[in-house]
């Protein structure tokens, strides 16, 4: 095979969810990296879980790509910097090539991302029981849009080699895109999941392994040199990159932010601490679940999404770290909560089971595990109020995903307001939880920071004067 020595890459995407994006995307990145070739892991789409996996699968951050959070102009930038060094991108769709942020159109999906970088797409299709049949579906995703150009098709859950074989002369007759791959029904490893998708990465010990197990079975698989062939360079339409944008930071000094990051704490998008880095920010982590005190120092905490619930004895067990936060945010420096992080403020959490486990107490609600989904989508934040992110008027865009919710938002008092006006597909709901002090804010949306320039001044200005304020009483 020829030594790939180019920049650029390809869309693993489906034909749906389940027909294993995911386990090919793993195993083909581990296969290509085992090739001495650097890969550039990208996921489309707000997804936390994904990421972890590709982030461990290629030895280098997995960086969101959506289109709709983010806005096209981050995209290609984020998309730009990181290609910057050379290898080739891997990107993985969500769940069909054309699934997004609307019924209507492609915004936010695979088809929308390809389009916008000019990568070809790889398209993953179920197998199981068809023939001639498969031609179908392929053309169908193939001449659906026009700005779109699929590659290759891998087939899964292919019943034998002689399956392949029909499959692969079907397509060619049909003067469609070629099979480039087939795996075998039932050979792939199986990912562990739970209520919110993948059990993290960070939680499986033997992460590698897994993968390194896909890797084996989809290399023998797929026609490699064709697939590594089939890349082409990036388009190269207005990309700018991120970190030569005239953003305008106030520039923070010796301020320190402590992050929790544990098993229970672990939905970050890297590029949202990267811009605030870029500031001057430092990071520090604790773990709420291990650790008995806060690192000295620390200006503000941020307690973002995870699995709290699946720990919550063990967070709860540990008082010295419940105290520690609760002394924090009496200090009057600030806290910013997402989620799980919302969850750890409250006054408890009760499970599925009705048991109940005391948290920080810094906000005056308990929260609870629902049986079913409770959030899911796309959420658009306007602040109402000023607070760490600006004044009213300005506008986020973020996601929810969640079991839990709050008890009874009723027992919100008057020490407490909303500052969010959260749009949503089927409802406006005022959310965002911030005390009177406005030195605390917690919601239930993951907002993506990074790629609202006019929200990282606000946020790194207010860290910075409280940093300020506080170290001249002292």
């Amino acid at each position: 095979m020829k030594t790939f020595n180019g920049c650029g890459g390809f869309v693993i995407a489906g034909t749906g969810s389940g027909v294993g994006k995911t386990s090919v995307a793993l195993g083909l990145v581990r296969a290509i990296k085992h090739r001495g070739i650097m890969v550039h892991p990208f996921k489309v789409g707000p997804d936390f879980l994904d990421p972890s996996y590709l982030t461990a699968a290629a030895g280098q951050s997995c960086y969101n790509l959506d289109p709709w959070m983010c806005g096209e102009t981050y995209v290609k930038s984020m998309y730009s910097d990181q290609m910057q060094s050379g290898g080739i991108a891997i990107v993985e769709g969500a769940m069909g090539l054309f699934d997004g942020a609307s019924a209507v159109s492609s915004e936010g999906s695979a088809a929308h991302v390809a389009s916008l970088l000019g990568l070809p797409v790889l398209l993953i299709v179920n197998a199981h029981g068809t023939a001639r049949s498969l031609c179908a579906t392929v053309k169908g995703f193939a001449t659906f849009e026009d700005n779109i150009q699929v590659a290759g098709v891998i087939a899964n859950h292919v019943g034998s080699a002689n399956h392949a074989r029909i499959l692969g002369e079907a397509l060619n007759s049909s003067g469609l895109p070629p099979l480039l791959g087939s795996i075998l029904r039932n050979s792939l490893p199986e990912l562990k999941s739970r209520h919110l998708g993948l059990v993290n990465a960070g939680e499986e010990n033997q992460v590698d392994g897994l993968i390194d197990e896909l890797a084996d079975v989809v290399e023998p698989c797929l026609e490699m040199e064709r697939i590594l062939c089939a890349q082409m360079p990036a388009a190269q339409k207005e990309q700018i990159s991120v970190s030569q944008k005239p953003y305008s930071y106030v520039h923070a000094k010796n301020v320190r932010i402590g992050i929790a990051q544990d098993k229970a704490f672990c939905f970050v998008y890297p590029d949202n601490l990267e811009r605030l880095a870029a500031a001057g920010i430092a990071w520090v982590p604790f773990s709420p679940c291990r650790d008995k005190e806060l690192p000295g120092n620390l200006d503000a905490l941020y307690f973002p999404g995870g699995y709290p619930e699946l720990h919550a004895k063990e967070i709860s067990a540990n008082a010295a770290m419940r105290d520690a936060v609760s002394g924090f945010a009496a200090s009057g420096r600030l806290i910013y909560a997402e989620c799980g992080g919302l969850m750890y403020l409250s006054q408890g959490v009760v499970d599925q089971n009705g048991n109940r486990y005391p948290m920080a107490g810094v906000l005056p609600v308990e929260t609870r595990m629902n049986k079913r989904l409770h959030r899911l989508g796309y959420a658009v934040v306007t602040l109402t109020e000023s607070c760490c992110w600006g004044e009213p008027g300005v506008r986020i865009r973020g996601h929810e995903f969640h079991y839990s919710d709050i008890v009874d938002p009723a027992f919100l008092n008057q020490n407490w307001q909303r500052c969010y006006r959260v749009e949503k597909r089927r409802a406006i709901e005022a959310e965002g939880f911030l005390n009177n002090h406005k030195n605390i804010l917690a919601s239930y949306v993951h907002l993506h920071w990074a790629s609202r320039p006019e929200a990282i001044r606000a946020f790194t200005q207010n860290i910075y004067a409280a940093s300020r304020g506080r170290k001249r009483k002292g």
